[in-house]
């Protein structure tokens, strides 16, 4: 068992670390020779699980569109435009307003060219955007350089002349070649050639990946979300151990291990905690068969598809249905009893395992719903290991009570009596199911672009539901299910009216969210700001600078920190973080008043006045043509990440980090957090 553990958090410590610098899209080129004088440049990706790349001829205001750019061609022409080979998906987008084309797992771009002479030199690259659903990478080139002899036939007479002809132009293109490189070597030195500017502005491009490591960057909230699994997980199963299908059943189940217990007091206590560990096995093989059933990549891909989310909701409202006590969701009779038979008949470990698998079948009714619920989150998280973990904690929570009042009869004599206090559990658990089931048809709504259920209409629907649960924790509501317990008119005990008070609270407290209003609470279930029809929130925080030299020399002018915002037009994250954090009143005014604000556009397509020569951190040698490419090369060279959104904080004279860096997380207090955590160490270093 220990070394399960201890196998168990390597593998959860493993999948936890996630590195800054990404490389979601893998591409190879090459050149294919067809008949007569033609060829075709085949750029060829393989894309990550989880990440997509955008086809061609999207429009303005999108993200990046896959283009052919020329940097030399002679001896060859373009034919056509570019175009693309695979499985190429359509879906609108609602935060660009406009229906989008892009490929996952694999993609090809093509573009064909004729050759014009015996000779060809072909300098030439792909520029294409790639995101996933928490960012985008900026705009990425994949460069083609080949030169060589025409594949065309050349006619018969005169053919060796043409070829000797051919041969004698590389040679000269080869020493073309060779006095360029010799001319670039001479240049490198002069500051034309130069992309870091030279002293004393060094600094300002001088990396500082090791700082910001030091200070924390690049904390991935994925071993947080693992975390919150595990403690979902736990939570469920001790709402499962409450449940009327669960609770009447441990006394009787303690009772049979005490009796063993008197003959070899050691035997029954080793025999209770088989029973508790069998039941953590039951559940968690449940978990990891969902993970081995579906696979890794296919999860990844359920949680944004649409369909699936849609299933999800419909099953969550029969969960909630049958908790309401509509009906009762039940495995079949003979396959309790025939597992309870094979209990009685076998002996020892066995045993005492399918005891703990026939409480399983027969707490189906009450855990389905439970189960159900915890799956239906883990296996959306897209990661691999949360529904192992989920039912890890919910198996744990569940098998507790059984060990625990075995070891320690006493506990027994204390705990409530089974009563109505269960059919008030379940039905609350059903508001809950219901209010999540929301979450998942909003997921559906916004891939397809229905607009069923805008922001204000969500939140008008959560209302309701948390008003109704409010009004039934304080005895105004009633089900079916509470005549069960007795008297109807009996009144609620104290400690439902006050959890009545909090929910009608909180649907109160969403009510001003219909205009605008952050609710914080609900940021993480709700449909992002954007889809709001009436809001009346308009604050909005624009950078004062989108240049990264101008912009650290107007902060060295005024005094004040620099806040770095590496974002991009066609970036869908820096959207929501605007739309959900940046309209905040307290981040909004620390941004404008105590900061100077940068917005560097890593897609940004403004040509650089000259071409810049840059060596990257494996030592090759690519070019800079743009804006957008200066932007991205600072991001990564600098601070060692490549993907968007991205914040860091700098000291504007000595340009290294003041704090950690931020990415794409709605948590508006710790954004707030990392916005007085920078200010503050700035203030410390300048009295």
């Amino acid at each position: 068992m220990h070394r399960f553990i201890i196998s168990l958090l390597a593998v959860i410590l493993s999948t936890s670390v996630r590195a800054q610098m990404m490389e979601p899209v893998h591409f190879t080129s090459q050149l294919k020779t067809l008949q007569g004088n033609e060829a075709e440049i085949l750029f060829t990706a393989i894309i990550d699980e989880g990440w997509h790349v955008y086809s061609t001829n999207l429009g303005d205001g999108g993200p990046v569109s896959a283009t052919f750019n020329i940097v030399k061609m002679d001896g060859a022409e373009p034919v056509g435009k570019l175009q693309t080979r695979g499985k190429e998906t359509k879906q609108f987008d609602k935060m660009f307003d406009m229906e989008l084309r892009f490929f996952e797992h694999k993609a090809t771009f093509v573009q064909k060219v004729r050759f014009t002479k015996p000779t060809y030199t072909i300098d030439c690259y792909l520029e294409y955007g790639a995101c996933n659903d928490e960012m985008c990478m900026p705009p990425t080139q994949v460069e083609f350089k080949q030169q060589g002899k025409s594949p065309a036939a050349a006619p018969e007479k005169g053919k060796a002349e043409v070829e000797k002809k051919a041969e004698d132009e590389v040679k000269a293109e080869e020493a073309i070649v060779a006095d360029t490189v010799a001319v670039a070597d001479t240049v490198a030195a002069d500051s034309s050639m130069v992309t870091v500017p030279s002293s004393p502005e060094d600094a300002l491009w001088a990396p500082v990946i090791d700082e910001m490591k030091a200070m924390g960057a690049g904390d991935s909230l994925t071993d947080h979300s693992l975390l919150y699994i595990l403690l979902m997980g736990f939570v469920g199963g001790l709402l499962a151990v409450l449940m009327p299908c669960i609770w009447p059943i441990i006394p009787m189940t303690v009772s049979f291990f005490l009796k063993r217990a008197k003959s070899d007091k050691k035997k029954g206590i080793r025999d209770a905690i088989t029973y508790g560990l069998s039941i953590i096995v039951i559940y968690l093989g449940l978990g990891l068969l969902v993970t081995a059933f579906f696979g890794s990549d296919t999860l990844n891909a359920m949680s944004t598809n649409a369909v699936f989310n849609i299933f999800l909701f419909l099953l969550l409202v029969v969960f909630a249905l049958s908790f309401f006590g509509w009906f009762e969701i039940k495995l079949p009779g003979s396959w309790t009893d025939k597992v309870d038979t094979k209990a009685s008949e076998t002996s020892g470990l066995l045993s005492i395992f399918l005891m703990a698998f026939t409480l399983v079948l027969v707490s189906f009714s009450c855990t389905a719903p439970i189960i159900g619920l915890l799956l239906v989150e883990t296996t959306t998280s897209g990661n691999w290991l949360a529904p192992a973990l989920g039912m890890f904690g919910f198996a744990f929570a569940l098998a507790l009570p059984f060990t625990l009042f075995a070891l320690f009869p006493t506990w027994l004599k204390q705990a409530p009596k089974s009563g109505s206090w269960m059919t008030t559990l379940k039905v609350v658990l059903g508001f809950v199911e219901l209010a999540f089931a929301l979450k998942f048809l909003s997921v559906a709504d916004l891939a397809y672009g229905w607009h069923i259920l805008d922001r204000e209409v969500f939140l008008s629907l959560w209302i309701v539901i948390f008003a109704l649960l409010g009004a039934y924790l304080c005895g105004w509501l009633k089900f079916q299910e509470d005549e069960v317990g007795g008297d109807i008119r009996k009144p609620m005990p104290v400690l439902c009216i006050m959890g009545g008070l909090v929910s009608l609270a909180f649907a109160v407290y969403m009510v001003p969210g219909l205009w605008g209003a952050p609710c914080k609470a609900v940021s993480a279930f709700a449909p992002p700001m954007n889809t709001q029809d009436f809001n009346l929130n308009t604050k909005t925080v624009e950078a004062q600078f989108t240049d990264y030299e101008a912009g650290m020399a107007a902060a060295r002018a005024q005094g004040k920190p620099v806040f770095i915002d590496f974002t991009g037009f066609g970036c869908v994250n820096c959207r929501k973080m605007e739309a959900a954090v940046w309209t905040d009143q307290r981040v909004a005014d620390r941004l404008t008043r105590d900061y100077v604000l940068i917005s560097l556009f890593v897609d940004d397509k403004t040509p650089l006045a000259e071409p810049l020569e840059v060596t990257d951190e494996q030592g090759n040698t690519k070019t800079l043509r743009t804006v957008g490419a200066k932007w991205s090369y600072l991001q990564s060279h600098k601070f060692g990440a490549n993907a968007q959104p991205y914040y860091v904080i700098l000291d504007p004279v000595t340009a290294s980090p003041l704090s950690g860096s931020r990415a794409y997380d709605e948590d508006i207090p710790a954004y707030l957090d990392f916005l007085n955590g920078g200010l503050e160490r700035y203030r410390e270093l300048t009295k």
